[in-house]
C-alpha cells in the first residue's frame, strides 16, 4: 500500500512539473527570429537625428528604411543591405566624427549622407581622402560634387534650380523690385542667395535689401519690418526647415501680402505655417502626385507605413537607396572604386524624380520644377 501511494505521489509530481513547463512555454516570450544579415552589405548612414535638423533627419530615415525594406524583400537572390546609422547631431563636427567612425571602425565602403550642405562640405573630403563613396540625399550647395570623384549628391545644385525657377516666376509675376533673406550660418542658404543675386543681375531685377539671420533664430520681425518698409514686389527666403514656417507666419502677422518664394518648401513646413503659407512659391523637383516611375507606389507604401504622405526629404532618401542599389548591382562588387564607377555611369535611371543621371562632377541631372501652395497643398506653379 505504501509503495502504491509513493508511485501515485511521484506520478502527481511529474504531471505537475510537466504542466508548469507547458505554462512557462506559453507565458514566457519566445526568442524572436531575426533575419540573418551576416552576409548583407553594410551601408553607412549619417543623419541629423538630434539637434536643429532632427525633424528632417527622422523623415529622411523613414525614406531610407522604406527603400531598404523594399529592396531586401524584393527579388530572391538579390543583394541584401543593412544600415549602420550614425547621428551627426546636425553639426559639421558630428558629420566628421560619424564619417571617421564608419570608415575606420565599421569598414564601410559607402556612406549615405550627410543631409545639410554645411555638414556635407565638412565630411565629403574625408570620403575622398579614404576613397570611400559618399552620397548626400539633400545637400544642394554648388561645388559639393566636385570635392572628390568618390562623392555624389541627389538634389539639383542651387544654380540649376534658380536658373529654372526665376524665369518661370518672373514671367508670370513680373517682379522688378525684390528683397531677400538668408541664413548666414548655413552653406546652402548662403549659396542659394548668391545664386539668386547673380540671376537678378542678369535679368535686371533690383534687390532692395538683403536681410540675414541664423539657424535657431525664432524672431524675424525686425528683418521683415525693414523689408516691408521698402515695398518689394516679391520676397525670396533661403532657409533650413525649422525657420521657414516661422518666417511665413510672422510675415502674415505683419500684413505682408507680396509673394514669398522660399527654398525647398515641403508639405511639412506648409502644414506648420498653416494659412500663412498660402501662395508661397518654391523651386523643388518632386510632388506626391507626380506621374513618375514608381512614385504612386512609393507614396502609397510610405503613407501606409508611417501614417502620412512623404515630403521631398523622404523621397530623396528613398531615391538615394535605389540609385545605390542599382550601382552595386551593375558593379557586381562592394569595392568602393567599382561602386564609384557604376554610379558615374548611372544614366536615365527611372526614379520617383523621373529620369536620373549623374554629370561628370557627381551632381544630379533631372528636370526641376516650380510649385505653389494652393488650398493648403503644394501644386504645380502654372
Amino acid at each position: 500500500m505504501k509503495s502504491f501511494m509513493l508511485i501515485v505521489a511521484i506520478a502527481t509530481l511529474i504531471v505537475a512539473f510537466s504542466a508548469c513547463e507547458r505554462i512557462s512555454q506559453i507565458t514566457q516570450p519566445t526568442t524572436p527570429q531575426v533575419d540573418d544579415k551576416s552576409d548583407a552589405i553594410s551601408i553607412g548612414v549619417v543623419l541629423p537625428l538630434t539637434g536643429h535638423l532632427a525633424a528632417a533627419g527622422e523623415l529622411m530615415k523613414q525614406g531610407f528604411d522604406l527603400a531598404l525594406d523594399e529592396i531586401n524583400n524584393g527579388q530572391p537572390g538579390s543583394p541584401q543591405f543593412k544600415f549602420i546609422i550614425e547621428d551627426d547631431a546636425s553639426t559639421p563636427e558630428g558629420a566628421i566624427a560619424a564619417f571617421n567612425k564608419l570608415i575606420h571602425e565599421d569598414g564601410v565602403s559607402v556612406i549615405l549622407g550627410p543631409a545639410s550642405s554645411t555638414a556635407t562640405e565638412a565630411a565629403f573630403p574625408i570620403a575622398g581622402e579614404n576613397r570611400i563613396v559618399a552620397i548626400s540625399p539633400t545637400a544642394g550647395k554648388r561645388g559639393l560634387g566636385a570635392i572628390s570623384d568618390f562623392v555624389f549628391r541627389i538634389p539639383l545644385a542651387t544654380d540649376v534650380v534658380v536658373a529654372k525657377g526665376i524665369p518661370v516666376t518672373h514671367a508670370k509675376l513680373g517682379y522688378q523690385r525684390v528683397a531677400t533673406m538668408y541664413d548666414e550660418t548655413d552653406d546652402f542658404s548662403t549659396d542659394r542667395d548668391k545664386a539668386l543675386q547673380e540671376t537678378f543681375t542678369v535679368k535686371g531685377v533690383k534687390v532692395l535689401t538683403t536681410e540675414i539671420f541664423q539657424s535657431g533664430n525664432t524672431d524675424f520681425s525686425a528683418q521683415l519690418t525693414r523689408i516691408q518698409a521698402l515695398n518689394p514686389e516679391a520676397i525670396f527666403v533661403s532657409a533650413l526647415p525649422p525657420e521657414k514656417p516661422l518666417i511665413l507666419v510672422q510675415a502674415d502677422a505683419l500684413g505682408i501680402s507680396v509673394p514669398f518664394i522660399v527654398s525647398s518648401l515641403t508639405n511639412v513646413e506648409v502644414a506648420a505655417a498653416g494659412a500663412a503659407a498660402e501662395g508661397a512659391i518654391t523651386f523643388i523637383e518632386w510632388l506626391p502626385t507626380d506621374d513618375t516611375p514608381g512614385n504612386q507606389a512609393f507614396v502609397q507604401n510610405y503613407s501606409a507605413t508611417y501614417g502620412m504622405k512623404p515630403n521631398v526629404f523622404a523621397a530623396a532618401s528613398y531615391v538615394t537607396v535605389y540609385i545605390l542599389a542599382e550601382a552595386i548591382q551593375n558593379a557586381q562588387s562592394t569595392d568602393s572604386v567599382s561602386i564609384r564607377d557604376a554610379l558615374s555611369n548611372i544614366m536615365d535611371f527611372d526614379t520617383v524624380f523621373g529620369k536620373f543621371s549623374f554629370n561628370a562632377d557627381g551632381d544630379a541631372v533631372y528636370a526641376p520644377g516650380v510649385l505653389v501652395v494652393k488650398d493648403g497643398t503644394l501644386q504645380p506653379f502654372e
